[in-house]
């Protein structure tokens, strides 16, 4: 049986596969390098440059679709493998690659960046910015990076430790390496760079603990700040940075500065040339509930807003706000794009998002004027609707747990309708394919102290845990890929993943949408009405945005996988690159079978109010990573398992000692006492407990013989 440890303990390098087929000669040209320019990002969508993948989103619309028609509705059938490459990490993978010129960039897992022949897969280059693990703690939702950027013969990436970094396209050495933040603040960078007229722009998530939120724009060439636009005003006795942050601190109360106030720009940007504007989606407030950061009300501009900025000053030129004194963790930074679109006989230019609240916005791109606003996804329950005359939601006052003061079960949930996983737009079916789901979660306010670790919420894990044992039925939790109509404002298809989660969508001219799901496999639709054509079973789940390329006469489709919402993290994780082609006949490796762990927890210990201690620390400072209600959902240790719990000094190396900082596990030491961490260990001793007998209980059942020791 072929070990697949590799992936655990840290490969070295790539392991590339030719599958079987002969390697091919490499079409790569001598030199030079990813030579995209302000012209050629111009014309990516023309006939020219159809075969490339030139920026994050294809071209400068963000449409992600690829004109290319040899795979098609007809032959998809006949795709297959023609080359991968394993990574040497299982951490999260949400990379979307470009392709210039025959040469395949694409970053993984810790910011690093690849640089492999489109062709054969032959790897070009390697570059690892060597992140501390240790700032893997500043990080909301795991280490991962979405893409990079590429500009006259140089290719950007920005970091999870918060630099963006310019690398030589042909070699992978640095050009230059700056910081974006100011030393110790702790941000952290998952998004991709887009460049527009000679200028990186980067935005950075730290809105959780409780940071201020900005969009920068540095000079390509040679890394130097051209502009910086501030999401939400500062302290008022320093003054504002920009002339509208004078506006919008009137729509605060009280000391917000002291919080941060939030609105991080982690990820929707585009640039768009029609108007010279680059359009932002902003971040969520610091902490969660309204009335705990700045209370008495107020919008608190510009979070969760849709903001409009000069690309040349960085200056503002319109907003529009989703989420008005926004309190559920309802980021606006979701995939933004622009089309051209006839709504009531009228040709507009506009800008298109399906952000977490539930709403899909239609825009027009030049003014800011909103067009229309409709619910997604089924049940949504913040808001009523949106007033499309004056713009703003209409609130249900029962959802507003910061203002009432009770716990609401609010849809979406905190994750959203749709996050970040790229949404696609094909003007062929008019349609927007949106991975999408319907969910809810139970919001409880709590008033956090000012800890130096953790993320900065305030909202209670333990309140939202009884809530949930006191409903009478669990709440809905359903994905599903979704095929929206803007014009006709409503849903033309879906393609039903029940528990399952679909990851990004490309569109192509030949008829399909490419969609990965996070139950390992990679399909193909009809794009017209949903059929499921095609699929590829990726070993893991998929969730990244796939592109299409063209190489020497032949049309690539390539997707990053690796993502693991449900699993055993002590399985492979099969992080890796995917390429297909038409007639290829490559296979992966057989995928290893790995036993399940088995439950053997010390015995009970502790009060009953030292474990809802536990469990309250838990939810604050461990469960973004382990999981809530102590269940890991695969990407990282599930503590119940974990040999650590059984001992209070095992569970103390790891926990304040920091003995696996380096795997990004750092110490909690300053976040945590003696008490608080056994505390935790109590807590999650007592899940282990209950999960044991339950699967017992189970087995017995079934008449099985139960796991043992």
């Amino acid at each position: 049986m072929r070990s697949r440890l590799l992936l655990v303990t840290g490969l070295a390098s790539i392991i590339l596969c030719a599958c079987g087929q002969k390697a091919a000669e490499s079409t790569v040209q001598a030199a030079p390098a990813a030579q995209v320019d302000a012209a050629r990002l111009l014309a990516a969508s023309d006939a020219a440059n159809a075969g490339q993948w030139l920026s994050h989103g294809r071209d400068y619309s963000e449409q992600r679709h690829s004109p290319l028609t040899k795979v098609n509705a007809e032959n998809v059938s006949q795709l297959g493998l023609a080359w991968f490459a394993d990574f040497d990490t299982r951490r999260g993978q949400e990379s979307t690659p470009i392709v210039v010129d025959g040469v395949l960039y694409v970053t993984t897992a810790w910011s690093k960046v690849f640089a492999f022949d489109a062709k054969t897969g032959k790897e070009l280059w390697k570059y690892d910015p060597k992140v501390p693990g240790e700032w893997a703690v500043y990080a909301c939702c795991d280490v991962v990076n979405r893409g990079v950027a590429a500009w006259n013969g140089k290719v950007y990436v920005a970091t999870i430790d918060a630099r963006l970094i310019a690398l030589d396209a042909k070699t992978g050495a640095p050009v230059w390496d700056i910081s974006t933040i100011e030393p110790g603040q702790p941000y952290a960078i998952t998004g991709a760079p887009r460049v527009a007229k000679g200028k990186v722009l980067i935005g950075q998530g730290g809105s959780e603990f409780s940071q201020r939120g900005y969009l920068s724009a540095y000079d390509a060439e040679t890394g130097k700040l051209s502009w910086r636009w501030y999401v939400v005003p500062g302290d008022p006795a320093k003054g504002f940075e920009q002339p509208e942050l004078e506006t919008a601190a009137k729509t605060w109360n009280g000391e917000f500065w002291k919080t941060g106030g939030g609105g991080a720009p982690w990820d929707g940007i585009i640039y768009d040339p029609a108007t010279e504007h680059v359009i932002v989606g902003t971040g969520n407030g610091a902490p969660w509930p309204a009335e705990i950061r700045s209370p008495g009300g107020g919008d608190h501009l510009f979070l969760s807003s849709i903001v409009a900025l000069d690309v040349n000053t960085g200056k503002y030129v319109w907003h529009y706000q989703t989420t008005p004194n926004e309190s559920w963790d309802y980021d606006n930074t979701s995939p933004l794009m622009t089309a051209d679109l006839t709504i009531g006989g009228e040709k507009r230019h506009v800008v298109m998002q399906a952000p977490k609240n539930g709403f899909f916005y239609v825009l027009d791109a030049k003014s800011g004027q909103l067009l229309s606003a409709d619910a997604y996804v089924p049940g949504v329950n913040w808001a009523k609707g949106v007033d499309i005359k004056t713009g703003r939601p209409i609130l249900n006052p029962e959802a507003n747990y910061s203002k009432t003061g009770k716990g609401a079960l609010v849809s979406p949930f905190f994750g959203g309708a749709h996050n970040w996983q790229p949404i696609s737009f094909s003007p062929a079916t008019g349609l927007v394919y949106i991975p999408a789901n319907q969910s809810s979660y139970a919001f409880v306010a709590t008033k956090e102290d000012d800890n130096p670790m953790g993320q900065k919420l305030s909202i209670s894990f333990k309140g939202n845990q009884e809530y949930m044992r006191k409903l009478k039925a669990p709440p809905v939790s359903e994905g599903f890929l979704l095929a929206w109509d803007p014009v006709q404002r409503k849903e033309a298809w879906r393609a039903p993943l029940g528990n399952g989660r679909s990851g990004g969508a490309l569109s192509t001219a030949g008829g399909l949408v490419f969609a990965g799901t996070s139950d390992n496999s990679f399909v193909a639709y009809r794009a017209d009405n949903g059929t499921k054509l095609w699929s590829f079973d990726t070993q893991t789940g998929t969730m990244a945005g796939p592109v299409s390329y063209e190489v020497d006469g032949e049309q690539y489709v390539a997707v990053v996988a690796g993502f693991r919402q449900t699993g055993n993290y002590y399985a492979p994780n099969y992080s890796r690159v995917l390429v297909f082609k038409p007639g290829a006949t490559g296979k992966l490796p057989d995928a290893v079978p790995f036993p399940d762990p088995v439950l053997n927890p010390p015995a009970a210990f502790g009060t009953a109010e030292v474990r809802a201690h536990g469990e309250e620390v838990y939810g604050r400072f461990c469960s973004t990573c382990h999981g809530s209600d102590g269940l890991s959902r695969g990407m990282f240790p599930d503590l119940r398992y974990s040999p650590a719990i059984n001992t209070d000094a095992s569970f103390r190396q790891v926990v304040i000692d920091g003995v696996r900082s380096q795997n990004g596990m750092v110490s909690f030491a300053k976040a945590l006492s003696s008490d608080d961490v056994e505390a935790v260990r109590a807590y999650v001793v007592d899940r282990a407990i209950a999960a044991k007998s339950a699967s017992e209980a189970a087995a017995k059942a079934a008449g099985q013989q139960p796991h043992g020791p």
